[in-house]
């Protein structure tokens, strides 16, 4: 049953994303920045309607109240697709995510998110990568957007844990812009590169936001990393209750170097 299901709900983005993607880019002859932005979220919306209602995926969210009004830069934990789908959806501002440049190849999906306000990277240029996501982060930024980067670089399997990078908290710092940490325990249901996805509650948990302003960038990702990984263990126990597996390092501008 849960192949069958997510092989529908892998059919049902297919057809969905098509033409959605398409009316994406011919707007965007036209129309570019905000407007566009909730266009795109529409699909998100659909996508993650799709989860819940083909794979029995449904989100809990708690912690909304901690999002501050003004500027802000989202470190989430990142396990699998879901979260990508989800946090536009659920966050009140648009986000200019940071992403490796390879995804704008990507039919349809890849040709509507390069028509957007978003930073991508090539990540084998690690100085190049680190000028363009200062430079655009700062941009998108001061347009009232809000920048989100994973720390890890990658998805990490269910009970594991990646290098935590400082990309994000060097934009932080360099800006003055405060960070939010976000748990999320989305490989519960949708496992890092499985086809098969599994019923049940996502939980989405928003951490209080982290003043960053003349602050260490290792320091701020240190105390990031000590509450997403806290939160974690919390939310999903039973993951971490054997040996952890970790997550392959990667490169790219959240890391130290970049």
């Amino acid at each position: 049953m849960s192949f069958l299901r997510s092989l529908l709900y892998a059919l049902w983005l297919v057809v969905t994303v098509m033409p959605w993607a398409i009316a994406v880019v011919i707007v965007s002859i036209v129309v570019r920045g905000e407007p566009l932005y909730w266009m795109c979220v529409g699909w998100l919306r659909v996508a993650i309607f799709g989860a819940r209602w083909i794979c029995g995926i449904r989100p809990r969210v708690q912690g909304m109240e901690h999002l501050p009004n003004g500027p802000a830069i989202l470190l989430p934990k990142h396990q699998s697709t879901w979260e990508t789908f989800a946090f536009p959806c659920l966050m009140p501002r648009p986000l200019s995510y940071v992403f490796k440049r390879e995804l704008l190849f990507l039919p349809f999906f890849g040709w509507a998110i390069g028509r957007l306000d978003m930073v991508h990277i090539d990540r084998s240029k690690r100085n190049e990568a680190w000028t363009k996501v200062a430079e655009q982060g700062r941009r998108f930024m001061q347009q009232g957007n809000w920048v989100i980067m994973f720390p890890e670089g990658t998805r990490t399997p269910r009970g594991g844990q990646g290098p935590y990078k400082t990309g994000g908290s060097r934009l932080a710092v360099a800006t003055g812009t405060p960070v939010v940490p976000i748990a999320v325990t989305s490989a519960r249901c949708w496992p890092r590169k499985a086809f098969i996805k599994r019923p049940g509650v996502v939980d989405v948990s928003i951490g209080p936001a982290i003043a960053t302003a003349g602050r260490d960038a290792d320091e701020v990702m240190r105390e990031v990393e000590a509450w997403i990984e806290a939160e974690m263990r919390r939310l999903d126990p039973e993951a971490y209750t054997a040996a952890a597996p970790t997550a392959p390092a990667a490169g790219g501008p959240a890391g130290r170097g970049a």
